[in-house]
């Protein structure tokens, strides 16, 4: 059995396979685990490049469990407090806390004691979306549309989950601010907040309900716990190594070919590489009548500073004036946001081995256009759109913060396709009606009976969370067609 891929969908995948006393070669053409959970060491700051926010730990520990190990064991997770500490243009700031009682007070404090009540409504609406979602819709294989039917369609749609979102959280709080701050999420899926289905709310569950945490060590950790857990149930991991093609026998792969030459032979293979990747190894196009449609990029700032501001806490966003005005942008526009809504975070708040004594690290993140959406020449046009975001950042308050840099990498949608990221995207397809649930690019293909895919391209979709669902789903599939050979 050989996974492609060493991120943690690969890794879960593997975790689970092993558990179930299969034989697992894991290739990774990087020098070490995390896949898009990356890292970068930067004049001694510790960087993560790749996702900053971890909700669901409990996947984590399943995905541990299934070896025998615990999360406990393996990773040292601190929560949160606040998750996020929301700045709005006008000097006013919300600090978004998971606990209800917290949450309740600081709602009443900005907004009043009406907008509270309705805070305490949303937070029971969310819940519950939250628990139809995850039994039926998230943690599930679809294999047809009529997949979909059952008891927890209706009650989806009584819900409200087929509606869209913005004027779902609108019917709970008035206050544009909070309103904002339960729906910036769907943007990790690739669609507005006006634009997107409702049932997207289920990420501002993740992340105000259930609460955000971070590794210490950093988010690069994640992969090497789950890389050792998987090393010690026998796993090999072979890092450094592309795969370049797949070898085939009618509708059967049978073996993985590397960049050093070396052809391992297989039963099975799951893919963990961007869609478009795994379509040319297998040799296959989509089938689609439509063609798929990818979410926006984002600029990168990775900072490493001598100071820190007090009004930052962990995961700060920023949010400018025009805040509808910035989908319109980056989707429709293909253009940089004229006045920028940024996610900065400061891993060193809660683990300041991060950086050298007394320094700092920043993780500036802009959304910006795909390479489809827009034509921008990212190579020459990104020093002047590091310095217009500086410059943005020094107006809201980082005072001094270009003469603080003492280490600095800037990644741009050019990068992240030189990374080999279809259409210069880390976020994959966009959540659109019609590349949701059963629309979704299937984690198995036609034409083949012993790949299937897993990762953020795949069921059930784009997050932390979801590709380490998408991995053991992609073990059951491996797992159900080795029973159904095995009765033959």
């Amino acid at each position: 059995m050989v996974v492609v891929g060493a991120g943690l969908s690969g890794l879960s995948c593997a975790l689970h396979l092993l558990g179930a006393g299969r034989d697992v070669v894991i290739v990774e053409r990087e020098e070490y685990p995390g896949g898009r959970a990356g890292r970068l060491d930067m004049d001694g700051f510790r960087v993560d490049t790749g996702p900053t926010v971890l909700t669901m730990p409990e996947l984590l520990d399943e995905a541990f469990a299934a070896v025998g190990e615990s999360l406990r064991d393996r990773l040292d997770l601190l929560p949160l407090a606040p998750a996020y500490r929301a700045n709005f243009a006008d000097g006013t700031t919300i600090d978004v806390h998971t606990d209800r009682r917290r949450m309740t007070t600081e709602v009443a404090r900005v907004a009043g004691t009406r907008e509270a009540v309705g805070y305490l409504r949303l937070r029971e609406w969310l819940t519950r979306l939250y628990e139809v979602e995850m039994r039926s819709f998230i943690d599930a294989d679809f294999d047809s549309p009529l997949d979909l039917l059952g008891p927890d369609l209706v009650r989806l749609a009584a819900l409200g989950g087929f509606g869209r979102l913005a004027p779902a959280i609108g019917r709970y709080v008035e206050d544009e601010r909070l309103r904002r701050v339960f729906s910036f999420q769907s943007l990790y899926a690739g669609v507005a907040p006006e634009r997107a289905l409702a049932a997207y709310a289920v990420i501002a569950y993740m992340d105000t309900i259930a609460g955000v945490h971070f590794p210490r060590g950093g988010m690069r950790a994640i992969g090497e716990a789950m890389a050792g857990a998987a090393a010690k149930a026998g796993a090999r991991l072979r890092y450094g190594e592309s795969v370049t093609r797949l070898e085939r026998s009618r509708d059967r792969v049978t073996a993985v070919v590397t960049d050093q030459g070396e052809r391992l032979a297989c039963d099975q293979v799951v893919l963990t590489v961007d869609l478009p990747t795994a379509h040319r190894l297998l040799g296959r196009r989509p089938q689609r009548l439509v063609p798929h449609r990818f979410s926006p990029s984002a600029v990168v700032l990775h900072l490493g500073t001598d100071r820190t501001w007090e009004h930052l806490s962990h995961h700060t966003i920023s949010f400018g004036h025009q805040w509808e005005r910035t989908f319109t942008e980056i989707i429709d526009r293909g253009r940089t946001m004229s006045d920028p809504s940024l996610l900065v975070t400061q891993p060193t708040l809660t683990d300041p081995s991060l950086a050298p004594d007394g320094h700092h690290l920043l993780y500036v993140l802009a959304p910006a256009p795909n390479l489809d959406a827009g034509d921008i020449d990212w190579d020459r046009e990104g020093p002047r759109y590091r310095d217009e975001l500086v410059g943005t950042l020094q107006e809201r308050g980082l005072t001094g913060l270009d003469a603080s840099i003492r280490a600095e990498r800037m990644v741009t949608p050019a990068d992240w396709a030189r990374q080999g990221m279809a259409r210069g995207t880390p976020f994959s397809l966009a959540h659109t009606f019609a590349q949701t649930g059963p629309f979704r690019p299937r984690n198995v293909l036609a034409g083949t009976t012993n790949a299937v895919l897993a990762g953020c391209g795949t069921t059930p979709g784009v997050g932390l969370p979801t590709v380490l669902i998408s991995g053991r789903l992609a073990a059951a599939r491996v797992l159900a067609a080795s029973t159904r050979r095995g009765r033959r």
